[in-house]
């Protein structure tokens, strides 16, 4: 039988050595609180590549200061962050590595001095700032500063796109009717909802040929909110406009009891592949080369996104590798420790 998890996979026009992603995790290390890429950023990607993940997804990078969810995130808001993206992206690539990067805005999420907006004034808790209800100048400039953000990823370098939709930020936020209390065409209707995103994914498309992903909080754990159901749909929108793969996370858009367990979000990851008839990544307590595998091989999703356990381990591809009985490369410095 085939191990599927060291399957080579395409996404759009770009292939992708095994089944195995970094998924996107903030480092907080911009310290200077310029969004600019540092030595950290340089060691913690490429390690990671070097380990051979199939694809490396940044952290989410920020489309406006102002989305930043806290000073020290990554950027992407001006012509000046280009410089250090690309050289994150030439390091990753040079180890066989896919470089990704999420794109995003927080929202009424965005722990900074000053104004910050989201789609209706409402804090996310009793101890976070109220947003300003954005206008529609708001809007159409926030979909504007995506787009320019998208634009300098591609003269960044990055192969993969993928739009931060999830965990309460400005995105998740018009789709949730949770946080989104409009009575425009922004709020409302599910297709209201999902207007905000629609408009995102149409000024991206206008600049980007590539993958094209979006991740997703496909609940909100809240008897209100948004369900896996309701995920079904948005992804059949989103099918519709071109993207290629949903990245299925959960939770996150107002505060909750989540009950975790080990895969306990691949079921939604499953759902919204088998509704929508469209590619998913899990991601989610996945820690062991079998449970990974377990994932592909019933085809409940068709990438593997890891978090935590590769902040333990760099290295846990080659880990798999060895579980799995697979034979993979490693770079010839490292030979000798591999034998």
């Amino acid at each position: 039988m085939t191990v599927k998890l060291f399957e080579p996979y395409t996404l759009k026009n770009i292939t992708i050595k095994n089944r195995i992603v970094m998924s996107p995790m903030c480092m907080y290390s911009c310290e200077a609180e310029d969004g600019k890429v540092t030595d950290w950023h340089r060691t913690h990607y490429t390690s990671r590549a070097v380990g051979q993940v199939g694809m490396i997804i940044l952290e989410a990078t920020a489309v406006t200061p102002q989305g930043r969810i806290s000073p020290q995130d990554l950027g992407i808001w001006n012509d000046d962050h280009i410089e250090g993206l690309s050289e994150l992206v030439k390091l990753i690539k040079s180890h066989g590595s896919v470089a990704g990067i999420q794109i995003a805005h927080a929202g009424r999420k965005a722990e900074l001095e000053g104004e910050i907006i989201a789609p209706s004034a409402i804090a996310f808790d009793n101890k976070s700032k109220t947003p300003k209800e954005m206008s529609k100048s708001d809007i159409e400039e926030t979909i504007e500063a995506f787009k320019q953000g998208v634009l300098r990823a591609k003269k960044a370098g990055f192969e993969v796109i993928e739009l931060h939709g999830a965990h309460g930020y400005l995105i998740n936020e018009f789709l949730s009717p949770l946080s989104n209390k409009r009575t425009d065409e922004y709020g409302g209707s599910a297709e209201n909802r999902y207007r905000f995103l629609r408009d995102i994914i149409e000024a991206v498309k206008s600049v980007w040929e590539g993958p094209l992903m979006v991740r997703v909080s496909a609940n909100d754990y809240h008897a209100e909110g948004l369900t896996p159901e309701d995920y079904v749909q948005f992804g059949i929108w989103m099918k519709e406009q071109g993207v290629d793969l949903i990245d299925v996370s959960s939770g996150a858009v107002v505060p909750a009891r989540i009950s975790v367990y080990p895969s306990y979000q691949v079921p939604f990851a499953q759902e919204i592949k088998q509704g929508v008839n469209i590619d998913t990544g899990a991601v989610g307590l996945i820690t062991s080369p079998l449970q990974a595998e377990e994932i592909l091989q019933n085809d409940r999703a068709d990438l593997i996104l890891l978090g935590r356990e590769l902040l333990r381990d760099p290295y846990w591809p080659r880990k798999a590798a060895k579980e799995l009985g697979i034979a993979i490369d490693s770079p010839v410095q490292y030979e000798r420790g591999w034998k």
